[in-house]
């Protein structure tokens, strides 16, 4: 047991898993086969007390895949905006061709904290988005933007937080979505994966769903290519890909941790999603 905890807090969250998968859509806009989409999530800057050089390889591993997009799903912090200063000359280093994108997570809203006043809990919330641009990531906080490569373009759109609980549902995909065009593919970052069954899946035109959140609850066993975890008493869907009637739903695992500083045979990641047009 003494190993185990010692692999999980010292080997396993410096050891960054690179996981590739094909997603394969039958309206793919023909510019976009092969389009590279790089996801990371859950960074909880707040954990690392200003350690920064696991993220400094992470950010090489970023570029190492070529992205022709790298997508944030959301908990860039654990509560307070202070825990993203002195990040910015690393994550500013992602590369990417068409743009750095992100959302919202549960943790980004100070709402696991007791504040002096509403005002400094806003405060905060407005300081955690102006964060995003300083790191170098787009905030698609309810909004979407056209990706276009030569004549074909693509949607890609953001929600706030929009978790099972009343209290953490932030999101407003109508409003995302809001002026695209329904024969426009679409991919969506939203950073909670219960979302897609709740809401996502009555949206056909989104393919693709780009989702954090669970971290596997940073424990689990892989056998063959299956990882097991006890986050499955808790989120149906917690890792890896999922279709159902040709719309996809993604969820990464996340970089950072939460709670325990550990990760027991669940290895930090960076997913690289390759469309593909068939």
């Amino acid at each position: 047991i003494v190993t185990v905890m010692l692999l999980g807090a010292f080997v396993t969250p410096r050891n960054v898993e690179i996981t590739h998968t094909d997603v394969k859509y039958r309206n793919l806009p023909d510019a976009f086969n092969n389009f590279r989409i790089v996801q990371i999530s859950d960074l909880h800057l707040g954990s690392y007390n200003n350690k920064r050089k696991k993220y400094r390889r992470v950010v090489e591993l970023i570029n190492e895949q070529n992205p022709d997009i790298v997508v944030f799903s959301g908990d860039l912090v654990n509560n307070f905006a202070d825990e993203t200063l002195g990040w910015e000359n690393i994550f500013n280093k992602i590369k990417s061709k068409y743009g750095k994108f992100g959302v919202m997570g549960n943790h980004d809203y100070g709402d696991y904290s007791d504040w002096k006043t509403p005002e400094d809990k806003a405060q905060n919330l407005q300081k955690i988005k102006a964060s995003f641009a300083a790191l170098g990531f787009t905030l698609l906080d309810n909004k979407h933007q056209i990706l276009k490569i030569n004549n074909d373009s693509i949607v890609l759109a953001g929600v706030e937080n929009t978790g099972r609980y009343l209290s953490s549902r932030y999101g407003d995909l109508k409003k995302a979505l809001t002026g695209t065009n329904e024969k426009t593919p679409v991919i969506l970052i939203s950073h909670d994966p219960t979302h897609w069954d709740e809401e996502v899946r009555d949206f056909k035109e989104i393919f693709l769903t780009l989702a954090g959140h669970t971290h596997a609850a940073q424990l689990g066993v892989k056998i063959g290519n299956k990882l097991f975890s006890p986050a499955s008493l808790v989120f149906p869907r917690y890792a890896g890909l999922y279709n159902e009637n040709g719309q996809y739903l993604y969820v990464n695992r996340g970089l950072g941790f939460i709670g325990l500083p550990m990760q027991i045979g669940v290895r930090p990641e960076i997913s690289v999603i390759i469309l593909k047009k068939y």
